[in-house]
């Protein structure tokens, strides 16, 4: 992806890109288009880029099991500054570019953001009630038939917690 910079004036600028995401050399879990909203801010000696990244990724969730379509939104700015960069490159997210450049390519800064916007612990719902650890069924579609709930007890303070916790 090319932003063309060389005949932008100095101020604000929106761009927005929607395209295949194949397109970013991304495979699984990501699928369908990404769109990307961004926000340019040209100074004379600087460009500042504020952008907001969405795509589509298909995970399982890791309590249930559940297969889930998940819209993932990331945002991000990079600094991209013009002339040398002296020795400083202590910031990821700060650029140097030379007094004559043209344009600014973003492709690897949107792979990278994406790949990062995958979550830990991806879950279908944040309430996901997950499975009973003896019979295995899902507690999400409503409570299994299990006669021995014995819980060991070395958990029982933390189910003590918890009930205080949630009354």
């Amino acid at each position: 992806m090319v932003i063309k910079i060389s005949n932008l004036k100095e101020g604000e600028h929106y761009f927005e890109f929607k395209n295949n995401i194949e397109d970013l050399e991304l495979k699984e879990p990501f699928f369908g288009n990404y769109h990307v909203d961004i926000r340019l801010n040209k100074l004379h000696n600087q460009i500042l880029l504020d952008a907001e990244l969405k795509t589509n990724a298909n995970f399982d969730c890791d309590r249930c099991g559940v297969n889930y379509n998940s819209t993932l939104k990331v945002n991000f700015q990079i600094v991209y500054l013009f002339g040398d960069s002296a020795g400083d490159n202590t910031s990821e997210n700060r650029i140097y570019l030379s007094p004559d450049a043209d344009k600014i390519k973003i492709f690897t800064e949107l792979r990278d953001y994406a790949v990062l916007s995958i979550p830990m612990k991806k879950l279908c719902s944040d309430d996901c009630k997950g499975l009973c650890y003896t019979c295995g069924k899902n507690l999400n579609d409503g409570l299994c038939d299990c006669e021995n709930r014995q819980v060991n007890y070395k958990w029982q303070p933390l189910l003590e917690l918890k009930k205080r916790e949630f009354n």
